[in-house]
């Protein structure tokens, strides 16, 4: 895929992330439009940094995400924290109307997420551990996969932006921290510390 160009982010409070965004058909995906877009918003991901990026966020309102983790985004995270959240190597993925249905023994999980329309900000949300995924690809293609651990959460968080939702709609408000005070306050303690540090419940 060509490099496409670094776009703006929409940031909180542009309607646009509140509505929710148009559905694809697999002829759009063929279109020059959509893989400028697609070329576009991976680059913008990239740049950003971040694991993933939905159409809305760059203005556009339609049903298309693009996500993508991976060591090189992981940090300073301890091997112990990355174990706690899941976080494995998720490929560069294009999803586009995506249906999520969650996994029944996958049960839950309250970590801190942020995202890059809501700048300077983080806090908890429960998230399920484990998703089906239906979508359309890059090509059009119908695809149906499983993703546990953090890579759900990543997909569940962009599936939210496609329907209107920002995660500030699932927070934990009592969680809620600049990420400078997360990182020097905050980062150190595991969920259930944190609840009580906070003052709710895991």
């Amino acid at each position: 895929m060509a490099n496409g160009e670094v776009l703006p982010l929409v940031m909180c409070g542009d309607p646009v992330l509140r509505r929710p965004a148009e559905t694809l058909g697999p002829e759009d995906l063929a279109t020059p439009a959509i893989r400028r877009l697609i070329a576009q918003m991976k680059a913008t991901m990239e740049a950003a940094p971040g694991v993933g990026l939905a159409a809305p966020q760059v203005g556009v309102p339609v049903r298309l995400a693009v996500v993508q983790d991976g060591p090189e985004r992981w940090g300073q995270e301890s091997t112990e924290d990355l174990v706690a959240r899941g976080r494995v190597p998720l490929p560069f993925t294009v999803v586009a109307n995506p249906v999520l249905t969650y996994l029944d023994a996958g049960g839950e999980a309250a970590f801190y997420e942020g995202c890059l329309s809501v700048p300077g900000l983080t806090g908890v949300v429960r998230r399920h551990l484990g998703v089906r995924v239906e979508a359309l690809d890059e090509h059009g293609q119908m695809f149906s996969r499983q993703y546990t651990g953090w890579p759900a959460r990543i997909l569940q968080h962009e599936a939210d932006h496609l329907a209107g939702v920002l995660y500030l709609d699932r927070v934990e408000v009592r969680s809620l921290s600049t990420v400078d005070n997360y990182r020097d306050y905050l980062a150190r303690f595991n969920a259930q510390e944190l609840a009580e540090l906070l003052g709710y419940q895991v």
